[in-house]
C-alpha cells in the first residue's frame, strides 16, 4: 500500500476512512466515500486525459437505478445487485463512449450532455420501473450490512479497493499514455498510439467506477432520487474534482468531502448554500488552480523551505 500511494495520500485516506464517521453520521460518511469514488473516476477523464464530461451523472444514476431496481423489483441482494449494476454501466459506457470519443472539446462536452439528458428523461418517464420524479424508494440493505456502521465499513472497503484499482490504472503504461494524450494528442498519435482507443478505455473506466459509486449510493439512503441522474449532478461531480484538485489523485475525494459538508452542514443555516460552492469554485479557478490538495502541498513546501532556510541561518551564526 505504501508503494502504491505516497505518504500524504495514504495519510489522507486513513484520516478520511477513520475520522469521517465520527465527524458526520456513518450514513453521511458513506455518502462522502461514494461521491469520492465518482470524483476520482471522473478525474481519470478530466485530470489524466483532459476530457471534460457533463455526462457522469448518467453513469452514476444508471448504476443506482440498476442496483435499486434489482433490489426492489426482483429481490436481488446488494452483494449481487452492485456487481450486476457495475457490469451494466460498463456496457453503457462502452456504447456511449464509441460515439463520444470521436469528438473533442466543446463537441465532446455537448454530446455527453445529450446522452445524459436522454437517460434522465427515460428515468423520468418510466415511472413503473424508476418511480419517475418521486424516485425509487425501498432499496433495502441485506441484514449483514443493515445498520449504519456495518454499511459504512462495507462502503469503505469498496472505496479503498476502487482507489487501489484506479491508482494502478493511472500509473500503468496505459495511464501514462493517457497523460501524454492530455498534454499533446497530436504528438501521442504521431508516436503510434491509437488516441481514440485510449480515450475509449479512459471513458469506460471512468463510467464503470462512477456506476459503482451510484450502485452503492442506492443503498446509502435506501432510495434512488431522480436528481442523481440529472445533468446538474454531472456539474456537481466536476466541481468536486476541480475544488479538490484535478492534478492530484486524492484531491477529488477532498472535494467530495467539502461538497458534502456544504450540503449537510451549511444548508441547515443557509438555504442558498450553492452560492458558497460557486464562490469557492471561482476562487479555485482564479487563484488556486491546483485545488485544495494543491494549495495544501504548496503551503507545506513553503513552510519546509522557510524552516530549512531558518535552520541554515542559525547554523551560520
Amino acid at each position: 500500500m505504501a508503494r502504491l500511494f505516497n505518504l500524504p495520500t495514504l495519510l489522507v485516506i486513513i484520516a478520511l476512512g477513520i475520522g469521517l464517521p465520527f465527524i458526520q453520521r456513518p450514513v453521511v460518511a458513506a455518502e462522502v466515500l461514494t461521491l469520492g469514488i465518482a470524483a476520482v473516476a471522473t478525474n481519470v477523464l478530466l485530470g489524466y486525459t483532459g476530457m471534460l464530461s457533463f455526462g457522469q451523472a448518467m453513469f452514476f444514476g444508471f448504476g443506482a437505478y440498476c442496483a435499486g431496481i434489482l433490489a426492489t423489483k426482483y429481490g436481488v441482494s446488494a452483494f449481487a445487485a452492485i456487481p450486476a449494476a457495475v457490469f451494466a454501466t460498463a456496457v453503457l459506457a462502452l456504447l456511449v463512449g464509441l460515439v463520444c470519443v470521436r469528438r473533442s472539446g466543446l463537441y465532446f462536452i455537448m454530446i455527453t450532455f445529450a446522452f445524459n439528458q436522454m437517460l434522465y428523461f427515460l428515468a423520468y418517464s418510466w415511472t413503473t420501473m424508476t418511480g419517475g420524479e418521486d424516485g425509487l424508494p425501498g432499496v433495502r440493505r441485506p441484514a449483514l450490512i443493515a445498520d449504519q456502521w456495518s454499511f459504512y465499513i462495507f462502503t469503505a472497503v469498496l472505496f479503498l479497493l476502487s482507489l487501489v484499482v484506479i491508482k494502478r490504472f493511472v500509473d500503468s503504461p496505459a495511464g501514462r499514455i493517457l497523460q501524454a494524450i492530455r498534454d499533446n494528442p497530436a504528438r501521442a498519435a504521431a508516436t503510434g498510439h491509437d488516441v481514440g482507443r485510449y480515450k475509449l478505455i479512459a471513458f469506460v473506466v471512468a463510467g464503470l467506477f462512477t456506476g459503482l459509486a451510484g450502485a452503492i449510493f442506492a443503498f446509502v439512503f435506501e432510495i434512488v432520487p431522480i436528481d442523481r441522474i440529472h445533468w446538474l449532478f454531472s456539474g456537481d461531480i466536476v466541481f468536486m474534482t476541480l475544488i479538490g484538485g484535478s492534478g492530484s489523485f486524492i484531491g477529488p475525494v477532498i472535494g467530495a468531502a467539502f461538497y458534502t459538508w456544504l450540503q449537510e452542514t451549511v444548508s441547515h443555516y443557509w438555504d442558498r448554500w450553492p452560492m458558497v460552492l460557486g464562490v469557492v469554485l471561482a476562487l479555485v479557478v482564479l487563484f488556486f488552480r491546483t485545488g485544495i490538495a494543491g494549495m495544501v502541498v504548496t503551503l507545506t513546501r513553503g513552510l519546509r523551505r522557510r524552516t530549512f532556510v531558518a535552520k541554515k541561518l542559525e547554523a551560520r551564526q
